[in-house]
């Protein structure tokens, strides 16, 4: 057990969320920093705190009330919330983050109870570096900071959007090692469209329409500056800004400090980690699938960009890379005659005179089911928002054609998911190889169970912060996304048992971890943005780097 010196006595020891042992505290420790009477006289290990704070969390009602007792249970005692969590994974992350994080952003200033990370606001933009001074702990690891205007799939939140950096850290610690305090939950507060917000007399955010143009840049830039001032080592991590933010925000940046954003580069990851594992499992290298992916905005592209440059790193040039990859949005096919598309989706465009010969709808647009019949895929992504895009007629032209077809309905939340896994496995007879974006129960189908993988985000940015921290990078570059991906593919149970989950259990993501974090790091020195080290050196300061919820010894510092 370590030992660690504390000032503080009394009551303010009790209320120092990352120092709170409660009833665990020895009695010796309630003698020598003034707890004798102000605690119960039993003394409890971790282990029996946790048995009844998950007995409190059963009798709530439903999910948002158990999102709120663990919130709450954060701001009273983090170790023993990351305790509870960590024992209960499976049950909790959807609580705790998606889908009831989403609900918990809707209601944010309803449930509002206790201050938690920065609230950077637009009147208050010529005292960003106060508010960045103000943070609780000046030595910070990982920053996750939104603006609340894409929160998941319900849209702009404004000040609401907090509860996902929240979540996100949250999971930082549990899943990555990342010591609790040593990281930093921000809210660009620039303002809400959301009219029910802005005429919601608690709203706890700035009453004014959301800035844009260049002076939402300039401030965003402000706040930029800031955090290279205060926090030049900090991994910067960008959360749900609208389309036409995060992109640009992440080329202005990702070359001049540690940053990346977790809706373009994150959920590309996850999903090449999972495409590599679907593709070893039916027996086909990456590079000769077909892939159609519905949904041609940030997320959509990033995954289109992911898989390209993974396509080429398996032996094909750039243009027959390109060629095997289709984006499809409400418009119809992405191709080169279209005058609405943005320079991003340009690269994805293709020929408008070799599709000239496919089939279109009654619009005059070659739709989804055109291009599938078309290509013919081998990989149907979503990633869309539009619910039941994945139509039986669909579904069942890929199984003609592909004996294993891949298809990853990946929308948040699950209303939005284009496809339910049952009938994705019912229309091809149980050969589809699934995943999906939000959480859902396993399909018994030919007599087997079908466990049915989340795609989520939370199987690479925990151990990519672990890795970025161990090995003390200074950039995160593509290449250590792919890294983090493979290394996840690597973890798949799939691979072993052809109808087994894709992704690997929740129960074993601080494990897997471990080995991701270790191909982020190595690949990290391998792009010459971390310094040199040898290999085993490397993978034993990983293992180190990751935070376990325990109690240390304390020792009084004198006053």
């Amino acid at each position: 057990m370590s030992t660690v010196r504390v000032g503080l006595r009394g009551r303010r020891l009790l209320d120092a969320p990352l120092l709170n042992k409660g009833t665990a505290f020895t009695e010796i420790e309630r003698r020598d920093f003034d707890l004798i009477g102000l605690l119960p006289p039993l003394v409890e290990t971790l282990e029996q705190q946790t048995v009844r704070a998950y007995e409190a969390y059963r009798r709530k009602s439903d999910d948002l009330e158990r999102h709120i007792y663990l919130r709450a249970l954060q701001d009273t005692n983090e170790t023993l919330f990351y305790k509870l969590l960590l024992d209960h994974a499976e049950e909790m992350l959807p609580i705790i983050y998606t889908p009831v994080v989403a609900e918990a952003c809707v209601h944010f200033s309803h449930i509002y109870r206790r201050p938690r990370g920065l609230f950077v606001s637009y009147p208050l933009r010529d005292q960003i570096g106060q508010v960045l001074r103000n943070r609780p702990n000046p030595e910070v690891d990982v920053i996750v900071v939104t603006d609340g205007q894409r929160i998941l799939g319900i849209g702009d939140q404004g000040v609401g959007g907090l509860g996902i950096p929240i979540g996100k850290l949250a999971l930082y610690a549990l899943l990555g090692g990342i010591r609790p305090e040593r990281t930093l939950p921000i809210i660009i507060d620039a303002g809400t469209n959301n009219v029910e917000r802005l005429r919601d007399p608690e709203y706890l955010g700035w009453r004014h329409e959301r800035l844009n143009g260049s002076e939402y840049d300039a401030f965003v830039d402000r706040f930029v500056a800031g955090v290279r001032d205060e926090m030049p080592d900090a991994l910067l991590q960008w959360e749900d800004f609208a389309i036409a933010h995060a992109r640009p925000i992440l080329e202005r940046y990702r070359d001049t400090m540690l940053t990346f954003n977790d809706d373009i580069q994150g959920t590309a990851a996850v999903a090449l980690g999972a495409v590599f594992a679907a593709a070893k499992v039916a027996g086909r290298r990456l590079r000769d699938q077909t892939i159609v992916i519905l949904g041609a905005g940030s997320a959509g592209i990033g995954v289109a960009e992911s898989l390209r440059a993974a396509m080429i790193e398996d032996g094909i040039e750039a243009a027959d890379a390109a060629s095997r990859i289709v984006v499809v949005d409400k418009d119809g096919l992405v191709h080169d005659a279209r005058t609405d598309l943005s320079a991003e989706q340009r690269r994805f465009a293709q020929s408008a005179s070799a599709v000239a010969g496919w089939p279109k709808t009654a619009n005059g647009r070659c739709g989804l089911e055109d291009v599938v019949r078309s290509v013919p895929a081998t990989v149907l992504i979503g990633l869309s928002t539009a619910a039941g895009a994945f139509t039986e007629p669909i579904v069942r032209a890929m199984a003609r054609a592909t004996d294993r077809p891949i298809i990853f309905p990946l929308s948040n939340p699950t209303d939005r998911a284009e496809a339910v896994p049952a009938d994705l496995l019912r229309w091809t007879d149980g050969r589809a190889i699934v995943a999906t974006g939000s959480p859902f129960p396993p399909v018994e189908i030919g007599g087997r169970r079908v466990p049915i993988a989340q795609c989520n985000n939370v199987f690479v940015f925990p151990a990519l912060g672990l890795g970025v921290v161990a090995a003390k990078a200074r950039r995160v570059t593509d290449r250590m996304l792919r890294a983090a991906a493979r290394a996840l593919a690597d973890a798949s149970p799939a691979i072993s048992d052809p109808y087994g989950s894709l992704l690997p259990a929740i129960r074993d993501l601080r494990r897997v971890a471990v080995d991701v974090a270790f191909a982020v790091a190595r690949q990290a020195q391998d792009d010459g943005v971390a310094p040199a080290c040898p290999h085993d050196e490397l993978q034993a300061r990983v293992v180190a780097s990751q935070w376990t919820p325990e109690y240390p010894a304390f020792e009084p510092i004198p006053i």
